[in-house]
């Protein structure tokens, strides 16, 4: 293994007389003291934002552009290498069956929950044209043009379902023609090289990240939503360990171990609130964990479209939170109807900031008779800090069922599995 393979799985195994010096030098500590210097500088200097947007936009865009070339290199080579295209064919099957069970499970869960929690009720918010004008403001917003960040190409977001398909017809036409993909499976490990060189900006990107969320809506915004924000958590650590968990054991494995395995990862989605940022990352170690590659390649990416249960479960709390916080009744067969559209909505979400406030309007549109779109105002100061529970939920999901429909499949390494969670336990 080359020194930047080691940097992108994060394999580090000290010894106990220089544990501590070890942990100094993960990248996931370097990203909690980004996070925590963003925190500071965020609420020290708020008038720096402009200065410190740049580092987050551009370590996002930075590995997004490696998307596009690693997901088409993963699923050629994964394709082309397997001796039954039937094999292809039945992932996808049940991996789309997959993601609309869990869809479908975490959007009832937070229809259940904020209706039983009600944190809406008893604010009798009265909304205004401006209100309005807000949403629509942050809706249209185009991000400023910036010529360093215009250098850096932008393969990834509505692209990604793109480049997918093309990977799978090439993979099946090289795999039907018995050609092999080694020049492609070489270009897969430069990507990967390159994936490992980005990831030493991480600690940047979750700094700029911090430092521009809390100098525009500030601490304070989070105490005049508390409860919703509460809720939401809540409802997002009850699907993890509650759902994802039970899935995770019935198919061998404990939630808490693969949580512990990914947590580089889950310590730079949370940093910059983008579950994008480690699309390499969490295909490189679900490998690792024993899954085909293509498998990983084609579940990680679809996942990422389509099996955003964080996303879920924000778009049916916040919209029954804006009716109750506007005075504004939904009866049981209203909100199941909202609850069919949101299966549609949320599948439109990327995983990139404010996607799912964007996929949360598109669910409202649909219902502007019974609960106005403009009440999106009323959350739309704390979406950044719940779009870290979103990124972290899909994230975590996303994970599972890559485990979980290689299994189905048959190719599942269980033993590597359970080695690679268990050593990773030891480590500590």
């Amino acid at each position: 293994m080359t020194e930047a393979e080691a940097i992108v799985v994060e394999t580090v195994r000290p010894g106990q007389a220089s544990e501590k010096l070890g942990f100094i030098r993960t990248l996931y500590f370097r990203v909690l003291v980004g996070i925590a210097i963003g925190v500071l500088v965020g609420a020290l200097a708020p008038g720096a934002a402009d200065y410190f947007e740049p580092l987050a936009q551009g370590f996002i865009k930075l590995v997004k552009m490696t998307i596009a070339p690693l997901i088409f290199c993963t699923v050629v080579v994964g394709i082309a290498g397997t001796h039954s295209l039937k094999q292809v064919g039945k992932a996808g099957g049940l991996a789309l069956l997959y993601f609309e069970v869990a869809s479908t499970v975490a959007l009832v869960i937070g229809l259940i929950i904020v209706n039983l929690v009600s944190p809406g009720a008893g604010l009798h918010k009265s909304l205004t044209p401006a209100d309005a004008e807000k949403v629509a403001a942050f809706l249209g917003k185009q991000p400023k043009s910036n010529f360093v960040l215009d250098l850096i190409p932008d393969l990834g977001g509505s692209h990604v379902l793109s480049v997918l398909l093309i990977a799978i017809l090439v993979g099946v036409a090289m795999q039907r023609i018995g050609a092999r993909a080694e020049a492609i499976e070489r270009a897969g490990k430069v990507v990967f090289e390159i994936v490992a060189m980005i990831m030493q900006l991480a600690p940047l990107g979750a700094m700029g990240a911090m430092q521009v969320t809390i100098s525009k809506y500030g601490l304070g915004s989070l105490a005049s939503l508390a409860e919703l924000m509460g809720c939401f958590y809540g409802t997002c650590l009850i699907f993890i360990i509650g759902v994802l968990g039970l899935v995770a054991r019935i198919h061998g494995f404990s939630i808490f171990r693969f949580i512990r395995y990914i947590k580089q990862e889950l310590f730079i989605v949370l940093g910059t609130s983008s579950s994008e940022s480690v699309l390499p990352r969490m295909m490189e170690k679900l490998e690792r964990l024993g899954a085909a590659k293509r498998t990983v390649g084609l579940v990680v990416p679809a996942g990422y479209s389509f099996n955003l249960d964080g996303t879920a479960i924000y778009i049916t709390m916040g919209a029954i939170f804006v009716a109750q916080a506007t005075n504004h009744d939904l009866s049981l067969g209203s909100q199941l109807a909202l609850l069919g559209v949101a299966l549609l909505t949320s599948k439109g979400a990327a995983g990139v900031t404010g996607s799912g406030f964007v996929a949360l309007a598109a669910t409202l549109e649909a219902f502007h008779n019974e609960v106005p779109v403009a009440g999106l105002a009323l959350i739309l100061g704390i979406d950044r800090f719940m779009s870290e529970a979103r990124s972290l939920t899909n994230v975590i999901g996303n994970g599972v069922a890559t485990l979980v429909v290689s299994r189905w499949c048959g190719d599942l390494d269980r033993e590597q599995l359970a080695r690679e969670l268990q050593n990773d336990d030891e480590s500590r």
